[in-house]
């Protein structure tokens, strides 16, 4: 039977004469290393030679390797895509040929990645101070300075680390920087604000001793998380926030829990592994998946591997292509994935069937506009008369899919009109369970008349517990009432229109709200 292996297995890690191989599909083709043509020295990645060799394409598959002694002369050859290097000699060499028999195919298949978008655009001048304006990030750079990686690697290290810090393009409106070392403890060596220059930054990263001991890269990934991006530290509102951990080796603490926690932090973890634990090392990892468990996904864009810290140049540029490619920052908070949203519905006598219909797609509408799941955006709805009635709270649905048929099965409930009674039973039972939680709270009050109680008061005690009140009226909803729900500034939280077909206008308007609150609120 063949071996599923990764991307950048390569020939050396191997151990046998001729072994069956799968390879993955979708392999990101620029991160291959191959050195010669048809004769691969063992340092190339396997997969990688076998697409420059034609015997799979990047659909991966199954491929037969044969070990053979060394050769001195290893040509460079552009094929298939792939441009292989020239290597003067190495010790041991493979070749890959085509398997037979394709059944082999789909057991070991693994996960394919996502091909990331390699952020081309044309180069535009750049002002010096503004930095590159095109890559807005703010990165913490977690160096290893451990006893493992040593004094001198340490500084190959650091060399590496300028390198990408430069290419980024640092300014005032550019990506912003800081380095913290992972050593027995962390330490932050400086934060984002302190340099907003390239050549500062250098200068910084060069100073930088060498502190030894474990490298307890999960206690420092936390660490970093929790006390790094910090407004008063320079993180900048709406800008994603990164991580880039460069381990050499592996961990010698748990990182699985690091990765759980900046992620709630809405933080992109990167990992850059440098010399991947042997065979024979591999013992002595605690846990061998560490790298798929502390990325923002596992999805092959957050990790990056080099074999060694030597000749590392030729990395820099995919690297920082990676971290300014903005949308496929997937964990950052956005409005889109950080809010709660609850819905109440007004299910008076006077709507009438059909424009509860339309009242229902209205809140479909603006529904759909986020990204609904465990860790991210949660909607809830409540349908009020004299009395209320949860038709569905936070907790109950985790995709956008039950949310929307959620709400296409409410039933109209059809009654009089107490709005004031109903904030306070959402403010209660809807919001209170998620009042700690890491979401902004936002609550549309939907309605189509005056209310026989006092709206005033349970608005303002919604707002007090930190929820920001939308108030949506339609027909004979009266202003002032309308106002008097509404969050501060009233303008722009109260909406109103004659008639129910008038809602749909108003979605966009509701969802660029939310927006604009949740960055003017935390972040």
């Amino acid at each position: 039977a063949s071996t599923a292996i990764t991307c950048f297995t390569r020939g050396l890690d191997l151990r046998k004469e001729t072994e069956d191989v799968l390879c993955p599909a979708n392999c990101p083709l620029w991160q291959f290393y191959v050195f010669g043509d048809g004769v691969y020295a063992s340092l190339s990645s396997i997969c990688g030679a076998a697409i420059h060799r034609g015997v799979i394409t990047n659909e991966g598959g199954a491929v037969r390797v044969q070990t053979l002694p060394g050769q001195e002369a290893y040509p460079a050859v552009k094929a298939n895509g792939i441009q292989s290097q020239v290597l003067t000699r190495w010790a041991s060499s493979f070749s890959v040929t085509r398997i037979k028999n394709t059944a082999l195919e789909a057991v070991g298949r693994s996960v394919s990645t996502a091909r990331p978008s390699t952020g081309k655009r044309p180069k535009k001048p750049l002002d010096k101070k503004a930095g590159n304006k095109d890559c807005k990030a703010d990165i913490a750079f977690l160096i290893d300075g451990s006893f493992n990686i040593g004094q001198r690697r340490f500084n190959l290290q650091k060399n590496f680390v300028g390198k990408v810090a430069v290419m980024l393009g640092i300014g005032t409106e550019g990506p912003h920087v800081g380095v913290v070392q992972a050593s027995e403890h962390p330490k932050i060596e400086f934060y984002l604000r302190n340099f907003t220059a390239a050549k500062e930054v250098l200068f910084a990263i060069k100073e930088l001793g060498f502190r030894g001991g474990n490298s307890n890269t999960g206690k420092a990934l936390k660490h970093t998380a929790q006390k790094f991006f910090s407004l008063e530290n320079g993180a900048r509102k709406g800008i994603p926030k990164i991580i880039v951990v460069f381990l050499d080796g592996w961990p010698s603490d748990d990182i699985e829990e690091a990765g759980i926690v900046a992620r709630e932090f809405g933080v992109n973890v990167f990992i850059v592994s440098v010399a991947k634990p042997t065979t024979e090392e591999l013992g002595m990892v605690q846990d061998i998946g560490f790298v798929d468990k502390a990325v923002c996904r596992n999805n092959g864009f957050f990790s990056y591997q080099m074999p060694t810290w030597f000749g590392t140049t030729k990395y820099v540029k995919p690297l920082v292509q990676k971290l300014c490619s903005h949308e496929q920052m997937l964990c950052s908070k956005t409005c889109y994935n950080s809010v709660n949203i609850g819905f109440l519905i007004d299910g008076s006598s006077s709507i009438g069937d059909s424009n509860f219909r339309l009242m229902l797609e209205f809140i479909s509408n603006v529904a759909k506009a986020f990204e609904i799941s465990d860790i991210g955006s949660k909607i809830a709805t409540v349908q009020f008369t004299y009395d209320q009635r949860t038709e569905f709270s936070f907790a109950d649905y985790s995709t956008k899919e039950k949310v929307l048929s959620a709400i296409r099965n409410i039933r109209y409930m059809s009654g009089g009109t107490a709005t004031g009674d109903a904030i306070s039973f959402t403010t209660r039972n809807v919001f209170g369970p998620v009042k700690d939680g890491p979401n902004k709270n936002f609550l549309i009050v939907l309605t189509d008349g005056q209310s026989y109680d006092d709206v005033r008061g349970p608005a303002a005690a919604a707002q007090k517990a930190g929820i920001t009140v939308f108030s949506v009226g339609v027909a004979w909803a009266p202003l002032d009432d309308l106002k008097d729900m509404a969050s501060e500034p009233r303008e722009s939280h109260t909406f109103f229109t004659r008639e129910f077909t008038g809602l749909e206008q108003m979605v966009p308007d509701i969802i660029r709200g939310i927006c604009k609150d949740f960055l003017d609120s935390k972040q």
